[in-house]
């Protein structure tokens, strides 16, 4: 099959919107894991006078676990898909989250504008045409020495960790989403993370797109192999 992407990938999102918490839940760990990576930033105290950035934050999971763990932090939360992004502003937020509908690559045009303390990025890299330029975009609106977090599907390049993501997405995920008339967006998921980077080679491109303090950290359960966090850094001296 071929990837979606852009438009195509944002109406898949649109529609899959309304039962997408639903599936998630189904999954073991899947918040704790979001909150464990955000606690992995390693930022002070609860995010006082802190400026966060969600990147790609679906129906506001992410922006949840930022929540939980930093709740005095101004978070900036985006999607690219409208109907993720309606249901994530829908939920009962405290003040200080703003949600902004713009894809990853479109920031400026939204209005959403740097400094930021932090970038934090679930399940968006992988699906996005150029995640180099991203990163790119991404380092230039951290403050110099602001963390980035993306926490994402990155098989370990053992054959039993693609082998058990195949399992899961072809066994569980995939019949669930075509049942739900989203077949196509679920089919996508399992070629989009075994057509992305290993984690490495992920590793490897933080660094090549100039952050420092790279640091590659495993999830537990069933996805370790093949979810991961990254934590990385804007360098402080950006001369």
């Amino acid at each position: 099959m071929t990837l979606l992407r852009d438009e195509d990938l944002a109406a898949a999102f649109d529609h899959a919107s309304r039962s997408y918490d639903a599936l998630v839940a189904a999954n073991p760990g899947y918040h704790a894991h979001l909150r464990r990576s955000v606690r992995r930033l390693g930022l002070p105290g609860h995010g006082q006078g802190l400026r966060l950035l969600d990147l790609g934050c679906g129906t506001g999971a992410s922006t949840a676990a930022l929540r939980s763990a930093l709740p005095a932090a101004d978070i900036t939360a985006v999607d690219a898909s409208a109907g993720m992004l309606e249901r994530a502003a829908a939920k009962p937020w405290a003040d200080g989250v703003t949600f902004v509908h713009a894809p990853a690559e479109r920031l400026a045009e939204a209005g959403v504008t740097g400094p930021f303390d932090a970038v934090f990025a679930a399940y968006l890299l992988r699906n996005v045409d150029d995640p180099d330029a991203v990163l790119a975009g991404v380092r230039e609106l951290l403050a110099p020495g602001g963390r980035l977090g993306v926490h994402e599907y990155t098989l370990s390049g053992r054959a039993v960790d693609r082998a058990v993501w195949t399992l899961v997405c072809r066994g569980v995920v995939q019949p669930a989403g075509a049942v739900l008339g989203d077949g196509a967006l679920y089919r996508h998921l399992w070629r989009s993370v075994v057509d992305f980077d290993t984690a490495g080679r992920f590793a490897d491109r933080l660094r090549t797109a100039g952050f420092d303090h790279v640091r590659t950290l495993p999830l537990p359960g069933w996805q370790t192999g093949i979810t991961h966090t990254f934590v990385a850094r804007r360098p402080k001296d950006t001369r």
